[in-house]
């Protein structure tokens, strides 16, 4: 009887002490779980910027090959003036 009434006294200050290191423990894990998500989005969205910032390399490639196009124009332009005057 001694030896029950002994292991139950145990088991009870176990969790009563146990207790707050437990509730810490599930406020870790709510925390880690938040951050993972958040973690994730962040992810998603540096790989959405990564992709607009490619298609404006690309669309910025094409108006240098455009601008370099009409600059040659132009001065082609200018010569036929000036031979024609």
């Amino acid at each position: 009887m001694l030896d029950n009434d002994l292991k139950e006294a145990l088991s009870e200050l176990l969790k009563s002490e146990l207790s707050p290191v437990i509730q810490r423990l599930d406020g870790i894990d709510s925390r880690l779980d938040r951050l993972e998500l958040e973690q994730s989005q962040i992810k998603q969205a540096v790989l959405e910027t990564n992709e607009t910032v490619k298609r404006m390399e690309v669309i910025q490639e094409q108006q240098h090959t455009i601008i370099e196009l009409l600059s040659a124009r132009s001065i082609e332009q200018e010569a036929k003036l000036k031979w024609i005057k």
